[in-house]
């Protein structure tokens, strides 16, 4: 019997790609420590080794996220084995993490957002008009960028301000666009992506690369990076996007809705970012703090 990978990875029909990818990455890291153990098969892996190698995790400098998911990998793998009949019993039933300190989401810094969203002077080609589109939309809307990559002609509702989704899992949701993104976003199908656009453009793809091709998330790390004063990750301004909003007074379960997430706890770590940013104005601030 082999791991089975691929199997379990076809079984993953409601998954998006990005999805597939990180579960094809934590298995792999499982099965690369099982196999220099001498384990060479699920039928071999106990509850016992699960909880070394995560323990391992834990002691590899690895964030208390990463070591979350791929503790929820291993229970969906062993979990679909059992359920196939590949092993008798499922050495991961309730399986969880070792806790640890979990970091904050990281929140991009205002005079550096100002930065990034201000368009550059004299600087008005269809590469700029996207890039302008681009950053609005991930902070203005607070999409992940495989769903701002994944965005198409007809998800817009430009009249109306509104753009809609395919987050995780296939689910669909509106989300409002900010004004500064909607006119991005006009320029761009105005001039914009006809200029980029080549004769295998796909005509489902509304952002597109100097190829002509869909903007992928490589793509938009780097427009960031030409664009950013330091180093910022795409998911940053969905961090910021979401605490701005509870630093104005959004309500949690809208912001939960507006996020796509599906559990409220998920989007509740926001507030402790919000808390966060009050305690630092209170000690710079405060002659007394």
């Amino acid at each position: 019997m082999s791991w089975q990978q691929d199997e379990f990875l076809r079984s993953l029909t409601a998954a998006s790609a990005n999805t597939v990818a990180a579960y094809r990455r934590d298995l792999g890291a499982f099965f690369e420590w099982a196999e220099r153990g001498g384990l060479t098969e699920p039928s071999a892996v106990d509850r016992i080794h699960l909880r070394r190698y995560l323990a391992y995790v834990g002691t590899s400098g690895l964030s208390r996220r990463t070591a979350a998911r791929r503790a929820s990998a291993l229970r969906r793998y062993f979990g679909w084995l059992h359920h196939t009949g590949a092993v008798d019993a499922d050495p991961s039933r309730g399986l969880s993490a070792p806790k640890g300190e979990g970091r904050l989401p990281t929140v991009v810094r205002r005079s550096d957002l100002e930065r990034l969203l201000e368009p550059p002077a004299g600087d008005d080609d269809a590469t700029a008009v996207r890039d302008q589109a681009v950053v609005e939309l991930l902070y203005g809307s607070g999409l992940r960028v495989g769903e701002l990559c994944g965005l198409r002609p007809g998800d817009l509702d430009l009249p109306k301000r509104l753009v809609v989704v395919w987050g995780k899992g296939s689910k669909q949701r509106q989300v409002p666009m900010s004004e500064p993104s909607v006119d991005a976003v006009q320029a761009w199908l105005a001039y914009g992506r006809s200029a980029m656009a080549t004769p295998h453009t796909p005509s489902d793809a509304l952002f597109l690369n100097k190829r002509g091709k869909r903007l992928t998330s490589r793509d938009v790390r780097r427009i960031l990076d030409h664009r950013a004063i330091s180093p910022t990750h795409p998911h940053a301004l969905r961090h910021t996007y979401a605490t701005h909003l509870l630093d104005g007074g959004a309500d949690l379960r809208a912001v939960q809705e507006l996020l796509g997430h599906g559990d409220l706890a998920t989007t509740q770590l926001y507030t402790h970012v919000s808390k966060e940013r009050l305690r630092a104005v209170h000690q710079s601030s405060h002659p007394r703090a």
